[in-house]
């Protein structure tokens, strides 16, 4: 996923020489080259994440369009006032790229780890906020992003995370299908997305996988269309269950008085003191490929189609 930022940045900034990409300290490999080609579109503002979210702002208010690259927790979390005031109030086309989604900085431990960075950003009016799920759908989500002319969040990855599309998708802006099934859909954002598609691989009752890449502002109607004929929606994320995927999709459903039933699957409300990598994390709060399947076996077997 880095590396379709990257390329996204480059090939951008070759057409469009008031493209800027401001970095905390950060992106040391990834932004290698764009620092080469591009010198005079590129600051590095070291560890000063405030400082860095406001000289955004005023770049943007100067005309030009500015990308914010850092790990997650200091492009949001740090800076949270900044992001709140000085780009989404003004409603500023900056895109806040935050790498290392979930726990894929493990084991950092809690100051590196993004498991409530969608609730975060979900309190700020007119943020959009993208969660790929592959190489591809990086890619489109940062044509979306650097086009769409809002306030954008683009949460990623850091490894090399496995394609999962066949071609790339013409939009993020619905609900993308990963796999055809029936009766339960999976929904899911993010890395973690590859073990859902694992997990579900060689089911005799196969549930539906949707990826959903944009998830403020949720593309109701096309979600609806794609749940024709699902009684059970279980959602999958390298979050926490509380304020994120599965809490924009309850909210969805209130609003809409949708009878689907909902189940969650993400990591508890609590902080994380264990240490472990990633994959032993993911495996800790139920997200592995085994729990994974175990969970969409269970919703088929309390009765998923309507």
């Amino acid at each position: 996923m880095r590396a379709s930022v990257a390329q996204a940045l480059f090939d951008a900034a070759g057409t469009n020489p008031n493209l800027f990409v401001v970095s905390g300290d950060a992106g040391f490999g990834v932004l290698d080259e764009f620092q080469r080609r591009f010198p005079h579109q590129y600051v590095n503002l070291g560890v000063a994440e405030q400082h860095a979210i406001g000289f955004a702002a005023g770049m943007a208010l100067a005309g030009r369009k500015v990308v914010v690259y850092n790990i997650a927790p200091f492009v949001l979390y740090r800076c949270y006032e900044q992001v709140r005031n000085d780009i989404c109030y003004q409603d500023l086309p900056v895109v806040l790229i935050g790498t290392g989604s979930g726990v894929a900085y493990a084991p950092a431990g809690m100051t590196h780890y993004s498991i409530e960075d969608v609730a975060v950003a979900r309190t700020l009016p007119g943020l959009v906020v993208l969660s790929p799920a592959d190489p591809l759908e990086t890619r489109a989500c940062m044509a979306h992003a650097l086009r769409c002319g809002r306030p954008t969040y683009v949460r990623i990855a850091k490894g090399k995370e496995p394609v999962l599309h066949a071609q790339a998708p013409e939009s993020v802006a619905e609900p993308l299908v990963l796999s055809e099934g029936g009766g339960v859909a999976v929904l899911c954002h993010g890395s973690v997305a590859a073990e859902v598609v694992q997990a579900v691989r060689g089911m005799e009752r196969p549930p539906r996988v949707l990826s959903v890449p944009m998830l403020q502002p949720l593309g109701g109607e096309a979600l609806r269309a794609r749940l024709e004929g699902v009684g059970t929606i279980l959602t999958v994320e390298e979050h926490y269950e509380i304020g994120g995927l599965g809490s924009i999709v309850a909210d969805w459903m209130a609003a809409h008085n949708l009878r689907f039933r909902l189940r969650k699957l993400g990591f508890p409300h609590a902080f994380i003191h264990a240490v472990r990598n990633s994959a032993g994390l993911r495996e800790a709060a139920g997200l592995s490929v085994d729990r994974i399947r175990a969970a969409v076996a269970a919703c088929m077997a309390e009765g998923g189609g309507r």
